[in-house]
């Protein structure tokens, strides 16, 4: 269902119905887990996958990134020059 590299891979599925009440197989809500990182100050430019492909050589990894800050949209860890969050190291 989904890619190794993807952070739902290997997680449980449930079947539940959609708004329409048609059946759907989604992913169990999960944990986010604590994720220890480094303080990284963002600056003007800063792309999460871009940050990825340098830190883990791969920019579908942005989800690590984001899995160590409490951000839900993950886009807006990068949008305030100056915001410090954390990076793991992999």
């Amino acid at each position: 269902m989904f890619l190794k590299n993807s952070r739902y891979y290997g997680l449980e599925t449930i079947e539940t119905q959609d708004r329409h009440g048609r059946p759907v197989r989604a992913v169990k809500s999960r944990g986010v887990p604590i994720t220890p990182g480094k303080p990284y100050s963002v600056v003007g430019h800063d792309q999460l996958d871009v940050m990825s492909e340098q830190r883990y050589q791969d920019a579908t990894r942005y989800w690590h990134i984001a899995d160590a800050n409490s951000e839900l949209e993950a886009n807006e860890l990068e949008r305030a020059t100056g915001r410090v969050i954390r990076v793991p190291e992999k």
